[in-house]
């Protein structure tokens, strides 16, 4: 068994200043060694997510209580005795949603909504069943989105790491396995647009940023941002974009069509919420489509006249992980990153390490920040 140091997530829903309430604790865990099919990873940078955020304040119910952190990059320690393509030393970044690589949508090509990896996450389990976590009195912890990178170490299934670049920072390529695949993926593969057309971000935190570096990257003519915060309006110009409102402004909608000759190509909703689902339909144009990537409070609806899409020809889907095939996507964005046109460094305000993660998710909370890097070890 390993001795890791971990933030373990005993419960949910806790009060805020998380500073105060300390709903994450720091605690020495044990690790049982990785499976046929697993890999041993030293975390070297994890990121602090909104989804994360969910799970404390109880928008998600994960399985409790679990080893947090689902964004994260590493250094390969140990592999199973299966695993034949991940040598020791190897870098890697983690995907939230592993692949099994034989279900029938691994094997369509769209790893991301692997049926196989869902039902182990459902479960706080690896693919191969059960969980390699144990708290100091033997109980057993939940693997997080089968990552848990909120320690100093973590076993995960073969099929949630990419193999990266040793150049390539770690505290950085942490951001490539949640913010940056859902957001840059979401206008790469998803949405796939061109040169000269409009997009409207809505939701301008970290995966929303994300998305606005992915527009600028394709050429898009027309950035718009849209945040009820806007305090995050400066830091979204220095990003790229071209315009920016507030959705409760009650000119928003007309401002935003009279900006884009009668709304945007693409709409991207990242912010979870049905209101701003709503502004994502109302703004944009004939023709043009909605892409949801924002996880809602399981149970949340959302009506709209099923007409006006049809005579107006827009299409409305979803966008997970960005469609993203991680091993195609992740070392492409890196080169991106590497030759200046990605310049993902800029999401990030600020390392830390297990002592400034309640106050981190406070920050995060009231909008403050876009990324936040635990570094596993800093003082």
């Amino acid at each position: 068994m390993i001795r890791s140091k971990a933030a373990v997530l005993r419960g949910t829903g806790a009060r805020q200043p998380y500073e105060s309430s300390n709903p994450i604790s720091i605690e020495e865990i044990f690790i049982a060694p990785p499976a046929a099919g697993e890999i041993l990873v030293k975390v070297r940078g994890a990121g602090l997510c909104h989804s994360d955020l969910n799970a404390i304040n109880g928008t998600s119910a994960p399985v409790l209580p679990l080893v947090f952190g689902h964004e994260g990059a590493g250094e390969v320690l140990e592999v199973g005795s299966a695993v034949r393509d991940v040598a020791i030393g190897d870098h890697v970044v983690f995907q939230f949603a592993a692949s099994c690589g034989r279900c029938v949508y691994c094997l369509e090509g769209r790893p991301q909504i692997c049926t196989t990896a869902a039902a182990a996450a459902a479960k706080g389990e690896l693919m191969g069943g059960g969980s390699r976590f144990r708290d100091a009195a033997g109980n057993t912890l939940a693997h997080y989105s089968g990552v848990s990178c909120f320690s100093e170490y973590t076993v995960v299934d073969r099929g949630s790491v990419v193999v990266v670049d040793r150049t390539f920072p770690l505290d950085r390529a942490a951001l490539l396995g949640c913010a940056v695949m859902t957001g840059v993926g979401a206008i790469l593969n998803t949405a796939r647009v061109r040169a000269g057309e409009s997009v409207a971000v809505i939701g301008l935190g970290g995966v929303g940023a994300s998305a606005l570096l992915g527009a600028r990257l394709c050429g898009a003519a027309t950035i718009i941002g849209m945040d009820i915060d806007e305090t995050k309006f400066e830091r979204a110009k220095a990003l790229g974009v071209t315009h920016v409102f507030n959705p409760k402004d009650e000119t928003c909608v007309e401002a935003v069509r009279d900006a884009t000759q009668g709304g945007v190509h693409f709409a991207f909703e990242f912010a979870g919420a049905v209101p701003a689902m709503r502004t994502a339909l109302a703004v944009v144009r004939r023709g043009g489509s909605v892409i949801m990537a924002g996880l809602p409070k399981k149970g949340a609806e959302l009506g709209f006249d099923p007409g006006g899409f049809v005579r107006e020809e827009k299409a409305l889907r979803g966008s997970f992980m960005g469609s993203c095939v991680p091993v195609r996507d992740i070392p492409r964005f890196i080169r991106l990153e590497q030759d200046g046109k990605l310049p993902i460094g800029n999401l990030i305000d600020r390392f830390i390490g297990f002592d400034g993660l309640n106050e981190g998710f406070d920050l995060l909370e009231r909008g403050k920040v876009l990324r936040q890097v635990l570094v596993p070890g800093m003082a």
